[in-house]
């Protein structure tokens, strides 16, 4: 065996060390990732589970949670290949005995499994959700020895519940709104929904703790008041199990918003540990007038450990908790410097930010990708609380927006965040509701566009789209023009 040691290379755009030859290289990567991976066998999560209990809520929210940091990730809904197929009349297309039907859903469930693997060996997939009832070992032996044929890992995740206020409220505010019954009545609706569960119910067999105690799953009751978890293989599927385990339905809304304006800001300088401007500190007032006025019953409120979060929260007269967590993203050598001092001291750096500013690291700083990865904790904990006030920072509140809002890394580091706005997110069934709230106190505009291909001549290619992403525009999104740029 040679033991010949290969010459390394630091990239520029990530600043992490490879083999000089990627062509020849040993490394392989997790797809979609800078994080190494060495057992990287695509993974398959099959949902399992009585109608109206939740499993396209959960496929919906996983998968947002696992694109968000940095695993490609899929949901493969049956019934959307179901309603492709055939159109729908009433429950009785899911009567036990109903053969024809059966043979069209075997065959809706075959051409799902066919874009499964499509996605997982040829598009670069690293976890597809298979979302249908899958409630038979048979039609769970067929997914089984595709995967095996394949070679994918399998991990099951099965909704349970019996509580019938949960399943009335999961029909009345998924269910009613179903493609299969629009412009139907509401009650009738309702009876049919209620007779299709039947059906399902004759034929459920839900996973057995010992007939498939070879099996890797979690098995979820009652929305959460309980759970079974069986034979964890991998980091995946324990970070699975770690979320799914940190999840609720209760009803809540988190308010999110910047700092006030501080006085780097206004100096057009990016980081820093600087204190709020004379209007940063109006706006913290008007900030406290604003959460006093919601009657929020219980909310907590979470800053940064700078100052300029610190100083906003004290005008709210409250307790608030410090997350290290959420500091601004470190921009390393260029902190307190003004765009223009970097594209003049740092043209390619500059250059190199805007070619790709999700992965690109600041030189002894942070990417937008490492700063995901660090407020994962924060996201954790905000799925656990209810009502929650977190006084954040430009790149930080773009972070946790984007998982909120499902954003792709593309987009993620474009989204608007102004100065002295507050936007109020409330989860709904398979999304987030998003209020904003201008206070009314100017500040600095801090958003920099995404830049055109060819803007900056340096030494560095730029190749770079156009347009840009933002939130939906309620109105109050604009502040003043500035000059500051933005983290």
């Amino acid at each position: 065996m040679s033991r010949e040691m290969g010459e390394l290379t630091q990239t520029r755009l990530q600043k992490i060390w490879i083999p000089h030859s990627s062509s020849s290289s040993r490394l392989q990567r997790r797809r979609g990732s800078s994080i190494p991976q060495f057992t990287n066998s695509p993974t398959m999560v099959i949902m399992v589970g009585l109608p109206a209990r939740g499993k396209t809520y959960i496929s919906t929210k996983l998968t947002r949670y696992l694109n968000w940091v940095g695993t490609p990730t899929k949901v493969f809904n049956l019934g959307q290949y179901r309603r492709e197929a055939v159109s729908y009349k009433n429950y009785e297309f899911f009567l036990p005995d109903n053969m024809e039907a059966l043979l069209i859903r075997k065959q809706c469930a075959l051409a799902a499994l066919k874009d499964v693997h499509n996605y997982l060996s040829h598009e670069e997939g690293h976890v597809a959700v298979f979302d249908a009832t899958n409630t038979t070992r048979e039609r769970r032996s067929l997914i089984l020895q595709f995967a095996k044929e394949h070679g994918y890992k399998v991990f099951f995740i099965e909704s349970i519940c019996n509580d019938p206020d949960i399943i009335a409220e999961n029909i009345k505010q998924v269910k009613l709104g179903s493609p299969d019954y629009i412009d139907c009545d509401r009650e009738k609706v309702l009876e049919d929904f209620l007779k299709r569960i039947e059906c399902y119910e004759v034929n459920y067999q839900p996973l057995d703790d010992e007939l498939d105690s070879h099996l890797s799953y979690i098995k979820i009751f009652d929305v959460g008041t309980r759970y079974t978890v069986n034979r964890v293989q991998d980091h995946i599927q324990s970070r699975t199990v770690y979320y799914l385990m940190n999840i609720h339905v209760t009803p809540r809304s988190i308010y999110l918003c910047r700092h006030g304006e501080s006085e780097l800001n206004l100096r057009g300088r990016i980081g820093g540990d600087s204190g709020l401007s004379l209007r940063g500190k109006q706006y913290a007032y008007a900030l406290a007038n604003f959460i006093q006025s919601q009657c929020i019953n219980s909310l907590k409120v979470w800053t940064s450990h700078m100052k300029r979060t610190i100083q906003t929260a004290e005008a709210l007269g409250v307790p608030y908790e410090q997350w290290k967590a959420l500091n601004e993203i470190d921009a390393g050598v260029c902190e307190e410097m003004t765009y223009e001092e970097i594209q003049e001291h740092y043209p390619e750096e500059f250059a190199l930010r805007d070619q790709d500013k999700y992965r690109y690291r600041y030189p002894k700083g942070e990417s937008y990708e490492d700063l995901v990865q660090r407020l994962e904790p924060v996201i954790m904990e905000l799925e656990r609380q209810e009502n929650v006030l977190v006084i954040c920072h430009q790149a930080v509140m773009r972070c946790l927006l984007a998982y909120f809002l499902d954003k792709s890394s593309d987009e993620l580091p474009y989204l608007k965040c102004p100065l002295h706005t507050v936007l109020k997110l409330t989860p709904v069934a398979y999304g987030c509701k998003v209020e904003s709230i201008y206070l009314n106190v100017e500040a600095v505009n801090t958003h920099r566009e995404k830049p055109e291909v060819g803007r900056f001549h340096t030494q560095a290619h730029v190749d770079t789209a156009h347009g840009e992403s933002t939130l939906p525009d309620p109105g109050c999104f604009t502040s003043p023009e500035g000059k500051n740029p933005e983290m």
